[in-house]
């Protein structure tokens, strides 16, 4: 079988997540068949840290974050000391996810706060960029960023879907842009046109998966291989060839993560 060409980074999955059990090997056989040579696998809580550990140790090219999400309700609230001794691990490249979502309140506002302060701060602590996710939350996200001082970290906005305004904020702090396969939903011409916008040095993209799947896979489980879908939207948006955005993608990614 031919090697493509093109080497991408998904630099934000849930290959761990159950909705891969029957297929996971696979699915990490197709990616690499699609030129997808790297992932990150999130965390969206405390529990799934050791098979994230199982997953990454088994792989190359493989790592994962440590972090609780927004919206995900625990009976205790992750520390900064339990956080920042959890991504010690040699793999692990990143605190999160974490930050604020008004969409599905699952969580008191507050605590959510209270939650990404946490984060951030054990960020801080270990010098590992923050997976920040925000949703119907602009203000408070951006706020909290500015008050814990993120420069001092850096991080992603993952699957942005906010305004340029909000995305040029995270930009004055040093933050990463990622983008998701709601780049490529017909309706979402603003969020393709901050795409064209972001800076080379801050872009960055990813699938979400299992979630979001890109056009023209919208409806089906997604997987880090739909990742060159949202590659050959976003190098369209900046009219670029997609092995161009590829290289530019894949580099940011191995800078932010300290690779």
């Amino acid at each position: 079988m031919q090697k493509n060409s093109v080497q991408l980074f998904d630099t934000h999955c849930h290959i761990d997540f159950e909705h891969f059990d029957d297929d996971r090997n696979e699915v990490f056989e197709h990616m690499q068949e699609a030129g997808v040579t790297r992932i990150v696998a999130v965390a969206v809580e405390l529990e799934q840290t050791p098979r994230l550990i199982r997953l990454v140790e088994s792989r190359n090219h493989v790592w994962f974050s440590v972090g609780v999400h927004p919206n995900h309700e625990v009976d205790h609230e992750p520390t900064v000391e339990q956080l920042c001794e959890l991504a010690q691990h040699e793999k692990c490249v990143a605190i999160g996810e974490s930050g604020m979502d008004f969409f599905r309140a699952h969580v008191d506002p507050a605590i959510q706060e209270a939650r990404f302060r946490t984060h951030i701060r054990a960020a801080h602590a270990v010098n590992k960029p923050v997976i920040v996710h925000m949703r119907d939350a602009d203000e408070a996200t951006l706020r909290i960023l500015k008050e814990e001082n993120i420069a001092g970290c850096g991080g992603i906005m993952h699957c942005f879907s906010s305004s340029w305004s909000a995305a040029s904020q995270a930009l004055d702090m040093g933050m990463s842009i990622s983008f998701s396969g709601n780049v490529t939903f017909k309706r979402n011409d603003e969020l393709r046109e901050v795409a064209a916008k972001v800076p080379e040095e801050s872009i960055l993209i990813e699938t979400d998966s299992p979630y979001l799947a890109p056009v023209p896979k919208r409806g089906k489980r997604n997987e880090p291989t739909f990742v060159k879908h949202v590659a050959q939207c976003v190098a369209d948006a900046r009219h670029m060839s997609v092995e161009e955005l590829a290289e530019i993608t894949t580099a940011n990614a191995l800078r932010r993560f300290q690779l």
